[in-house]
This record gives C-alpha cells, structure tokens and sequence, in this order.
C-alpha cells in the first residue's frame, strides 16, 4: 500500500468521526512506520483557564483516535477496530498556545487483536508530553454494511 494511500484511508476515517471534528484534528502524517494527527490549540480545549493549559481530555481523545486510525497503516483492508484498553502515561502538561502531535504506531498484529504504542508532543517528539499503549480488537473487514 503506498503512503498516500494511508494518508487517503486515514483522512476518510477521521472525517467521520464528529468529536475529532469538533476538535479540530487532522491528519498530519500517515506511512508505513505509522499515524501523526494534529490537535490544533484552541480557548476550547483548556483545562486550566488561569494557565491556558489543555484539559487531558483533548490529549487522551487525540491519542486514543491516532491509536485507533493507526490500524490503517498496517492493515490491507478497512476494520472496524475498537478500543480494548488503553493507558496514557502523562509526562509534563502541554504547553499553552501550542498545538499537540500524536503519533502511533502498531507495533504488533494478531488475527484478534491490534497491539499499539505512541507519544503525544508539541515541538519535539524527543520531549514527549505522554507515552500511551493501547490494543484495539480486530472485528473484521466490513463489506457493504455486513462484517465478515
């Protein structure tokens, strides 16, 4: 599958999900090493309106959907693939005014199960503002409404 292929699914998927619109999220990168999903800063998504830091909310929506739509980096055809668990270990707030990057990789695929890992960061992904894993069940590709 070609990188603009994955750019392509990936766009498609986001689109259809209306929280990340809300939000604001787009697709930044897509390749075989994995999904980069850009959370633009808005007043909207600060948690802490003295500092204008941004609610972990925003951060864990923004991991949780590049875990999820990762899954079309490595898959030959489109799954529906729901989150089993997912854990964010948070390093430092993110910075206000800026917006946050989150990448994913699926580092590991089973015929049940899709095993993935990530950073969500701003300016340097060397200076990560949280690590997250997360496993997404694989319920098979879906073919004109009917999953098979």
């Amino acid at each position: 599958m070609s990188d603009n292929s994955r750019l392509e699914r990936a766009q498609r998927f986001l689109a259809v999900l209306r929280h990340c619109q809300v939000l604001g999220l787009s697709v930044h990168a897509a390749d075989e090493k994995g999904l980069t999903l850009r959370l633009p800063y808005s007043e909207a998504i600060v948690g802490n309106p003295e500092t204008g830091g941004i609610h972990g909310g925003a951060i864990t929506t923004l991991m949780d959907t590049t875990c999820g739509i990762s899954t079309v980096c490595v898959l030959p055809q489109f799954e529906i693939c729901p989150t089993l668990d997912l854990r964010i270990d948070y390093m430092h707030p993110a910075e206000p005014n800026k917006d946050v990057y989150g990448f994913a990789e699926c580092y590991r695929v089973t015929p049940n199960v899709i095993f993935t890992r990530g950073i969500a960061y701003q300016d340097d992904p060397e200076q990560p503002i949280a690590h997250v894993v997360g496993t997404f069940m694989r319920l098979g590709k879906t073919v004109a409404g009917e999953t098979r």
